[in-house]
């Protein structure tokens, strides 16, 4: 999935959508009356970019993983260690107790290929709970950045981390629509409850 962010003046939505296009945009609005600030839509996190210069040059300082969502690699000049890098696995260390390094090494395979299953039988069991969480944590980070001073911010919080979907949503209700509309994005993204 393509990294999405999204660009506010004060309480105003400006742009949203693929970095490139959110980093011209927000270039091209020129000054307005309130700062303008873009946020990573996965995260909720405010980023800072270099603007400055041309549209190509601000193309081109353009963090590569925010443009092609592709995993960083290391470059060919760089050392290679063990792992296969161009298929983006790196060799990491794992601290386990004698007993399940004896485990893994008897599983089929052997222990990478066990580690791999395990990882991803995990993923597959808790992954709404995790996208859940993922989708609160960046509602949170993006509200904390553009809503704090907000009316109801704290209970709205509260609400968000209960899960209270309806009183989260009649909390923020005065808010600005744009922010309004831009949190309960974030917060229930991929959930159709």
């Amino acid at each position: 999935m393509t990294p999405t962010f999204t660009a506010f003046a004060g309480a105003q939505r400006l742009a949203s959508g693929v970095l490139a296009d959110v980093a011209l945009a927000v270039k091209h609005a020129g000054t307005t009356p309130a700062p303008i600030t873009i946020f990573d839509d996965r995260t909720g996190r405010a980023i800072d970019l270099d603007l400055r210069g041309s549209d190509a040059d601000i193309l081109a300082r353009l963090p590569q993983n925010a443009v092609d969502d592709e995993p960083c690699v290391p470059a060919a000049s760089e050392p290679r260690g063990r792992g296969r890098p161009k298929l983006g696995v790196v060799a990491r260390e794992v601290t386990l107790l004698p007993r399940h390094w004896e485990w893994l090494n008897a599983q089929p395979g052997g222990a990478s290929v066990a580690l791999r299953k395990l990882v991803d039988d995990t993923r597959g069991a808790s992954g709404d709970r995790d996208r859940a969480r993922e989708a609160r944590d960046a509602a949170y980070h993006f509200m904390s950045g553009i809503a704090g001073n907000n009316p109801n911010f704290e209970e709205a919080a509260r609400a968000l981390f209960a899960d209270d979907r309806r009183r989260f949503v009649a909390l923020i209700a005065e808010w600005p629509a744009d922010i309004r509309d831009h949190v309960i994005a974030l917060a229930y993204r991929d959930r159709a409850d």
